[in-house]
């Protein structure tokens, strides 16, 4: 391109060879090439680019308002010089368009032909403009076309890349092998198995090869990770993990330990978001299950997982589906098949077998003890060894999913002159429901609050019967209730408005009446049977007496282990208004009888009785009039247990403060040494 400047030899040469490759530059030329056309006088192309002849002026070109710059455009052609003495003598014809000022007004073109080739030329011009600066954007936003081929191969290849196998090829810079590799993968909580599978695939691992790396990698972690979650430490810096866990595996606890197993396995082996063996470790602890039970439930699913994400990974959904209803037929057999066991039930009951059941029960029955010598061997329901605590069932049903339990019978078991009514209310839970002494169930009364519509909130209740239950068969559980009633000084009677929602509905049920439970909740009130010899001091005031009721049923009625082993003291004291408001006196003093070295009461009647002050005997006064024998006691390992209305500890600990001041001991270094060592056990409420 030849840009004239002025004079008839002078140009200038723009070579824009290598700026067409880049759009932007491309743009950038075009722009520039009209912006130069615009200030320069002449601006010549030829149709060969080499000859440079030489150009004569156009004549008279005069000015007008339509020029395209603003200035008069005129087309003409020149004549060549028939010079002799030009280097080029050929008659080589050129055709010149030349734009630039003339100073002469006098035009001799004809101005129809000037016209259309004007209108013509602004518009080239336009479009020419327009599409460059259009160019000249685009290539300004966007990436050269091999850039963004490379761009998007290499952003196609990252993301192809799942977790699992971003930390394959990392770990394969370290130089280990990649079963090593797989069985790390494996154990790392969030890709577990499930994600190591496809990796060995990817890896080029067989299958034979990939599984048992996977599954091993998977347990490793899981073992160890049981045993740790025994640490309070480390319970309390995991605590947030724990609850997660526990949501998700909230549902794990239903039934009998072999339908925990079960339904442990299901979760660990369904490769679900949320499930797998860490999770299902963490919900195993949660439930309390065995540790040999949960580490072989854990297995289990593993396993299964292992060939589900096999048969997924090798033979697509189908191959999928099919492990899973494999899995599905396994772990669902204990939930189709019942568990009950017929032995027991004859063994136990007075009733042949064929013979049908009688409904109700008579209430009288209920919670009258039967001899030692007539009950069969109560051990169907012990751990192992049966003082091994970390079995125990913890929250196995929640306030979203409760169990529900039918009532077997309610009957009042106060005397006439009781201040309030006093009920034992037994309820059916089919051996569905474990639960240990000590422990208590959460009752959720039918209905819906008053103020905001929302259902009743959930009320705890110690158990009051062993884990076998009243019957011995393993599956009821009993309550003790008192009804809880307000008594209105305007209208010296009780207002209905204002009693206890959930104590009046379980004093009113009838049998067959369901009633919905959560729990078992809690594990402050157990008792440590290691040791056969512990001493046991139970301080109770009203229905504080429950889980005292399943102790003692445990140790003196019921032929279990514990029972057969025990050699220690049990030590009961109870404070009541009087004799009419005693809560299973009949049973305690047939155990009393039977086992006087081993079973003690005391009670403290607050209206028949008095203190060495002569006032009212409370509950605080009993202990005290025996208080060297309690601290000796408990100076040598015993374990002392208060339940009952949270009114009652202020007068306790005033007491022992001052038994413990008059022995020269620190009261507060004394308890504290007794809570370390476990001995001390308080509920109430």
């Amino acid at each position: 391109i030849l840009v004239h400047k002025g004079d008839d030899r002078s140009f200038q040469k723009l070579n824009l060879k290598t700026m067409v490759k880049v759009p932007l530059l491309r743009s950038v030329a075009l722009c520039a090439l009209l912006s130069i056309a615009s200030r320069s006088n002449h601006v010549c192309a030829f149709s060969n680019p080499r000859i440079a002849p030489s150009v004569s002026r156009p004549a008279q070109v005069s000015s007008s308002p339509n020029n395209m710059f603003g200035k008069k455009l005129d087309f003409s052609t020149s004549n060549r010089s028939s010079s002799s003495s030009s280097s080029n003598s050929s008659s080589q014809s050129l055709n010149m368009f030349s734009f630039g000022r003339n100073e002469d007004k006098k035009s001799s073109l004809d101005k129809v032909a000037v016209s259309k080739k004007r209108v013509a030329l602004k518009v080239l011009c336009k479009t020419v403009t327009t599409l460059s600066l259009i160019a000249m954007a685009t290539s300004a936003m966007a990436p050269p076309p091999a850039l963004a081929a490379k761009a998007a191969a290499a952003e196609a290849t990252v993301e192809h890349l799942h977790v699992g196998q971003k930390v394959a090829n990392y770990f394969r810079t370290f130089g280990l092998p990649d079963l090593a590799i797989l069985a790390i993968i494996s154990a790392m909580p969030v890709i577990e198995l499930r994600g190591a599978v496809p990796v060995g695939l990817w890896m080029g691992l067989p299958i034979t090869k990939v599984l048992p790396a996977c599954v091993i990698g998977n347990m490793i972690p899981i073992i160890p990770l049981l045993f740790l979650l025994k640490n309070d430490t480390l319970k309390k810096a995991m605590k947030p993990i724990l609850d997660r866990a526990e949501k998700k595996s909230s549902s794990l606890g239903v039934g009998s330990l072999e339908k925990q197993w079960a339904s442990l396995a299901a979760f660990v082996g369904i490769p679900l978001p949320g499930t797998g063996a860490w999770t299902g470790a963490m919900g195993a602890f949660l439930l309390g299950m065995p540790t040999a039970v949960a580490i072989s439930s854990i297995f289990t699913g593993v396993v299964s997982a292992g060939c589900i994400m096999s048969a997924i990974t090798l033979a697509g959904k189908k191959g999928g589906f099919t492990a899973l209803a494999i899995l599905a037929a396994i772990t669902g057999r204990e939930f189709l098949t019942s568990s009950d066991e017929t032995t027991v039930e004859a063994a136990t009951s007075s009733t042949p077998p064929s013979a049908p059941v009688p409904w109700p029960p008579a209430p009288a029955a209920e919670i009258t003890p039967e001899p030692v010598a007539a009950v069969v061997k109560q051990d169907f329901l012990e751990a192992e060894p049966y003082w091994d605590q970390s079995t125990i069932p913890v929250n196995v049903y929640k306030n979203k999913a409760p169990f529900t339990g039918k009532v077997v019978s309610t009957k009042r078991i106060v005397g006439p002159k009781a201040t309030g009514e006093t009920c034992h209310i037994i309820i059916d839970h089919d051996g569905d429901f474990p639960y240990w002494e000590g422990q208590s169930w959460g009752v959720i009364p039918p209905g819906t609050r008053e103020k905001d519509g929302k259902p009743h909130s959930v009320r705890l209740y110690s158990i009051a019967s062993s884990r076998y239950g009243d019957d011995m068969s393993g599956k009821t559980g009993s309550l003790c209730v008192r009804r809880a009633t307000y008594w209105c000084p305007e209208l010296q009677a009780e207002d209905p408005a204002k009693k206890g929602i959930c104590s009046n509905f379980l004093c009113d049920t009838q049998p067959g009446d369901e009633v919905k439970m959560t729990g078992p909740a809690g594990k402050v009130m157990l008792m440590p049977e290691e040791d056969p010899s512990t001493d046991y001091i139970m301080v109770a005031t009203g229905t504080g007496i429950a889980p005292y009721r399943g102790f003692i049923r445990r140790l003196f009625y019921e032929d279990t282990p514990a029972a057969s082993a025990y050699k220690g003291e049990a030590w009961l004291f109870l404070g009541v208004a009087n004799s009419d408001a005693l809560l299973y006196d009949d049973e305690f003093q047939e155990a009393k009888k039977k086992f006087p070295d081993n079973f003690r009461i005391d009670y403290a009647l607050s209206r028949e009785q008095e203190n060495k002050k002569g006032g009212k005997m409370y509950i605080q006064d009993k202990v005290e009039e025996y208080a060297d024998e309690v601290f000796e006691k408990l100076s040598n390992g015993a374990h002392i247990y208060f339940c009952g209305l949270k009114g009652m500890m202020p007068g306790i600990q005033d007491m022992l403060k001052g038994v413990a001041e008059s022995k020269g001991l620190d009261y507060d270094e004394w308890l504290k040494g007794l809570k370390k060592s476990k001995q001390w056990h308080v509920e109430v409420y």
